[in-house]
């Protein structure tokens, strides 16, 4: 039986996408992406768990040492606590009663402190987030408003002075630049009196209420600004490159061709374009930033992670160690995933590709 040629016109046609449908597919192909991500970043803190525990083991050192320092014991005395720690039993019973108690997120007692390090952790975490929450910000402000001024006259006096400065500054190591900062600006060299405090978060003899905010801000200013000189070129490269690239695209030129102002093409074009390789940037780098803070803290005696770390190493308390290890790499884990969902969110020729 034939089928009437209208009928079979139509049944040939192929049916169009509705834009639902387009929202729905590039749903699903993010979810795909987050998963597959997902996996990769738990399979990642799995190896990080089993490095953090042979890593600390290679350092050389005892840990009833350090747990008994000043005090005198008798082999004997050194023996049982050894047997108490565990640290007598079998490196393979040592290792599993450490992967289990790390997945209850129990990590351990430390046996200079004598407190569980979870909690040592929770009360230096804020120190850390404050300093590189304040050092982040004003990094990416500072970086990205000159990438911009950088990249929209580049060949400038602005974009050599800018460029080479954040170079230079950026292959300074993190420690000489903090206590080049800390021997001029707090403790003051020949007419330059200290300005600032020389270590900590705050004094003794603090003030309460409003005034305690400025005293922390007062203590903040030098590891702040040692912290943003190294990080902020980062920045201002990838803004500079990425708007750069931009001024020569065809929707520029138009814009310009248009009559509108030069402040305008580069505010509502260009800049926004340029922006996501900078987003993406920003969360990749927060891992690493909170890891480098390490040598800033250790520099100005600031509370954080960062020098909880570095008194750990010098015990060496294992538990301490490997709790601010595990941590960081985690967070950079984290953050690195979430900087490649939030790219493939944002842009979609990544989705196409």
């Amino acid at each position: 039986m034939s089928t009437p040629p209208g009928e079979l016109t139509k049944a040939s046609e192929p049916t169009k996408a509705s834009p639902e449908d387009g929202r729905n597919g590039a749903r699903r192909s993010v979810a795909r992406y987050a998963l597959v991500k997902l996996g990769g970043a738990l399979f990642g803190i799995g190896l990080v768990i089993v490095a953090t525990f042979f890593l600390f083991r290679l350092i050389p050192g005892d840990p009833t040492i350090a747990y008994t320092r000043d005090v005198p014991v008798t082999p004997e005395q050194l023996a049982l606590l050894r047997r108490q720690m565990g640290l007598d039993r079998p490196l393979g019973e040592q290792f599993l009663d450490f992967v289990l108690r790390t997945l209850r997120l129990d990590l351990g007692t430390s046996y200079e402190y004598r407190r569980p390090v979870a909690a040592l952790i929770g009360e230096r975490v804020g120190p850390t987030l404050l300093l590189v929450g304040t050092g982040l910000a004003v990094a990416v402000g500072l970086g990205m408003w000159q990438g911009t001024r950088a990249a929209w006259r580049h060949g400038g006096r602005f974009d050599r002075f800018s460029t080479g400065t954040a170079l230079t500054l950026w292959s300074v190591p993190t420690f000489w630049l903090g206590l080049l900062l800390l021997m001029v600006l707090a403790a003051g060299m020949g007419p330059i009196p200290g300005l600032f405090p020389t270590r900590g978060m705050e004094d003794v003899d603090a003030p309460g209420g409003p005034l305690y905010l400025l005293h922390v801000a007062h203590h903040l200013v030098l590891p702040c600004l040692t912290l943003v000189a190294v990080v902020y070129a980062q920045y201002l490269l990838v803004m500079r490159s990425s708007l750069l690239d931009e001024i020569g695209q065809d929707y520029v030129t138009t814009a310009r061709a248009k009559g509108l102002r030069d402040d305008d093409v580069r505010r509502r074009h260009a800049v926004p374009n340029a922006l996501l390789p900078t987003v993406t940037l920003v969360f990749m780098q927060i891992g690493f930033v909170v890891g480098g803070a390490v040598s800033v803290e250790f520099v100005y005696s600031w509370p954080g992670l960062g020098l909880l770390f570095v008194e750990a190493i010098r015990g060496p308390d294992y538990a301490v160690m490997q709790g601010t290890f595990m941590l960081v790499c985690v967070a950079v884990i984290v953050m690195n995933t979430l900087a490649d969902v939030v790219y493939h969110v944002l842009d979609p020729r990544v989705r196409s590709a």
